[in-house]
């Protein structure tokens, strides 16, 4: 696995997504799909953890 840091190249707002993908090893839409999902749902919460990340990964 690569270190986890935003990805720039293929961000849509800030990159997170994009870099916890590539550290992870899944595809991009697949992982942008699960945090919609879950922001949808209300499972923890992915909105303050998304600026979290984008925070401490940048």
């Amino acid at each position: 696995m690569s270190k986890l840091v935003l990805d720039r190249a293929n961000k849509k707002l800030l990159g997170v997504c994009a870099g916890l993908a590539n550290w992870s090893g899944i595809d991009v839409g697949i992982m942008r799909i699960i945090f919609v999902l879950a922001t949808l749902v209300g499972v923890g919460s992915p909105i303050l953890i998304y600026v979290i990340l984008a925070l401490i990964l940048d």
